[in-house]
């Protein structure tokens, strides 16, 4: 088993309240894990990467043995076993006080280090007086990270809670002149009274009234739950309850609820779980501003033993493709009860991605303009000891339910696409199909480099399995003899291949706008000189994406040549413009949300390696040629968003990148100014949206991307639904 798995770390810790926690890397699919106390199965939460996982479990002072057991193939391996001694989590929490801020002063010498090393080779020291407040700027925010004193980990509990201090401020409620009826749906199986009281009264303690409460027992044999229910049942006439002769699972038990059901509109609730006193009220407050949404869902987050609140999930506006891939949705939602029934509710069949085959048959229902997100935790989703265990006992089982709900959107829509799951999650990786290769036009503007040059050439001809594509390299004022060597060499091997000049000052989106009417692709994918391309079928899978009618630029995810994340989609408002999401990331990460395993909308992508058709590039005039060097491609992508389609980042379709690092940084003061200039252009032409990114949740800083900010960041309350 050594073979397959790698312990990087394990340690028990946790003075008063014991923790088991062990982090490392698999190499084979299929593995299981199992954790024991004193020989006896115990629950704990599992995370998993592409190629690496965590595991975390609660302890209690009388267990004595902790041992990790990897499954594989009906086999139990024995990992390690580690002693849960008082001695054990004394020596590591004395290394958290003593040692860990030891490495915090280490990278405060690293950062200054890498400042002046910088320095000296990009201005020996001679800095431009237009530049200082910026360096000097950076460096003490990156001093600041290195003692965690500029943001907060929302999956952190104590940063999450500190943030839920400064950060949720008291509903002020207004009168509400529309006041329909919403029903509560909730399947109820052997739940203990304490979390199924507590859920019901989260219920009743809504601050709008307007509602019913309309549960389906399915078939419980625990006492205490048909205690519980036949109490409540006496307690309030809008507590509406069908007791089921016999086990049906959740999806029948969830029809016989919804057939109790008279309200306009329908919410989800599961039986150990929480709303917030305000949740009912904040979805009526939305209808009030719009009466045709069909569709309102809000944030969540967890609960733990303590009653604690942890792990949020800061959601994105509604994002078809982002649906495909996971649902995302999730709680808290109302959905309209006509829709619902138009659709036959839930579906037999597809138990443990119940909800998510409803949302992908709901969502065909209507349309996006009806679908509203509400960025506030409204629901709190009870961790319960054992509940993790069953779900990973019973993942496999909701992972092919998942799968299949995702196969039959599909089909409904009449698309073919293989439907992949990347690693054993409920998540999806969508490759869509087709029986004819449509022209693609890959257009590569340089100017000399021929190095990097000849190696993007030769990646795209060596490892391409797409046969219908052009490469149009546009030549911007090239001189080596080498350049033109290789242009000879090109175009005397490949009859696809063909050179245009651009003998005019670097002017990146006339250069492309140039080089878009010399194409004779329908399709149009945009690349720097200075990529390689890794995935063989990368055309196949991104023109599959750009073919769809709603989608319009198609990203993919680009990596240094170091392995770690150069772009994985653009988030708008970040560093006051935009910037890339995940850079500097492992390139093997899952990403937050699992954003970088399978594909996710985002309001922008870089024209590093962008892919559109051709009629849409043309329906927005293409690139903006008043944006000479920086942020045409988000502009691009802003245009593609104003006519109501979606852009998309690919995670499956990978491209080393090689800018250096530290490209980002314009090191002379014109080059800066210019900076400057474009940035104040873009602000003015998409001003609301460029600090409203409808994939990145307001809640998150605009400082760093998917952290909290220490301080408070101002909400905007006021939108329009």
């Amino acid at each position: 088993m050594n073979e397959y798995i790698k312990i990087k770390s394990k340690e028990v810790s946790g003075l008063k309240n014991p923790k088991f926690s062990v982090s490392g890397d698999f190499y084979k699919k299929n593995i299981k894990f199992e954790v024991k106390a004193d020989g006896k199965s115990i629950s704990y939460d599992y995370y998993e990467n592409i190629e690496s996982f965590i595991i975390n479990a609660i302890l209690t002072k009388n267990m004595k043995k902790i041992t990790l057991y990897a499954k594989l193939d009906d086999k139990l391996y024995e990992l390690f076993t580690i002693k849960n001694t008082f001695f054990r989590r004394l020596i590591n929490r004395i290394y958290s006080i003593f040692f860990r801020p030891l490495n915090k002063i280490k990278l405060i010498f690293k950062t200054i280090k890498n400042g002046i090393v910088f320095l000296w080779k990009e201005h020996h020291f001679l800095v431009p007086p237009s530049l200082w407040k910026k360096y000097f700027t950076e460096f003490i925010n990156k001093i600041k990270v290195c003692f965690n004193m500029l943001y907060l980990n929302p999956f952190r509990q104590k940063d999450y809670l500190k943030w839920l201090k400064n950060n949720e401020a008291e509903t002020v409620y207004e009168e509400l002149t529309y006041q329909p009826k919403i029903s509560i749906i909730i399947p109820v199986y052997n739940i203990k009274r304490l979390y199924l009281k507590e859920c019901i009264d989260s219920i009743l303690n809504q601050h709008y009234q307007n509602f019913e409460i309309c549960i389906a027992d399915d078939c419980s044999t625990l006492k205490e739950t048909i205690d519980t229910l036949k109490e409540y049942e006496q307690q309030d006439v809008r507590i509406k309850i069908i007791y089921r002769k016999k086990n049906g699972h959740i999806s029948r038990s969830s029809n016989d609820a919804l057939s109790l059901a008279t309200g306009e509109f329908v919410g989800l609730m599961d039986n150990d779980d929480l709303i917030t006193p305000n949740a009912l009220y904040e979805m009526v407050l939305a209808l009030n501003k719009n009466k045709n949404l069909d569709l309102i869902y809000s944030d969540e987050d967890k609960i733990d033993m303590e009653g604690k609140r942890c792990e949020p999930h800061f959601k994105a506006d509604y994002s078809p493709d982002s649906l495909l891939g996971g649902n995302y949705i999730c709680h808290f939602e109302i959905l309209r009860k006509s829709i619902l029934d138009e659709i036959g509710g839930f579906r037999v069949g597809y138990e443990g991605a119940q909800d998510h085959d409803l949302f992908l048959r709901f969502v065909e229902r209507t349309t996006p303009d009806r679908i509203y997100h509400i960025p506030k935790i409204l629901y709190h989703w009870r961790k319960i000891p054992g509940s993790t265990a069953d779900t990973v006992e019973n993942k496999e089982y909701a992972i092919k339910a998942g799968q299949k709900a995702v196969e039959d959107a599909l089909k409904r829509r009449k698309l073919n696409a293989d439907v992949l799951v990347p690693i054993a999650s409920t998540q999806y990786v969508v490759n869509y199909k087709f029986t004819k290769e449509p022209k693609i036009s890959i257009i590569i503007p340089t100017k000399d480099l021929p190095i990097f040059l000849e190696k993007c050439l030769n990646s795209i001809y060596q490892k391409t399995t797409y046969k219908n594509f052009e490469v149009i390299v546009v030549n911007n004022n090239s001189c080596e003899k080498e350049t033109f060597e290789l242009f000879d060499y090109y175009k005397e091997n490949y009859d696809n291949f063909k050179v245009i000049d651009a003998n005019f000052p670097f002017n990146y989106s006339k250069i492309n706008n140039l080089a878009v009417k010399e194409s004779s692709g329908d399709y149009l994918l945009f690349l720097n000189n200075d990529t390689v391309i890794k995935t063989s079928k990368w055309l196949d899978i991104m023109v599959g994406y750009a073919m769809q009618e709603h989608i319009g630029a198609v990203g993919v995810k680009l990596l240094y040549p170091d392995d770690t994340i150069q772009h994985a989609g653009v988030i708008l408002g970040i560093g006051n413009s935009a910037a890339h999401a995940f850079a500097g990331a492992p390139s093997n990460s899952y990403g937050l949300y699992g954003r970088l395993l399978v594909p996710h909308n985002y309001s922008a992508v870089t024209a590093a390696c962008m892919m559109v058709s051709k009629k849409k590039f043309l329906s927005v005039k293409g690139f903006d040629e008043n944006l000479k060097v920086a942020f045409n491609d988000v502009d691009f992508c802003l245009k593609l968003l104003d006519k109501k389609y979606y852009n998309i980042f690919l995670p499956q379709v990978v491209v080393y990148h090689f800018e250096s690092k530290t490209r980002g940084y314009d090191t002379t003061s014109e080059k800066y100014q210019l900076l400057l200039k474009e940035i104040d252009y873009l602000k003015n032409k998409w001003n609301y949206i460029l600090y409203h990114d409808p994939f990145y949740n307001v809640n998150f800083s605009l400082k760093k991307n998917f952290v909290l900010d220490k301080k408070e960041r101002r909400i905007n309350d006021e939108e329009d639904c």
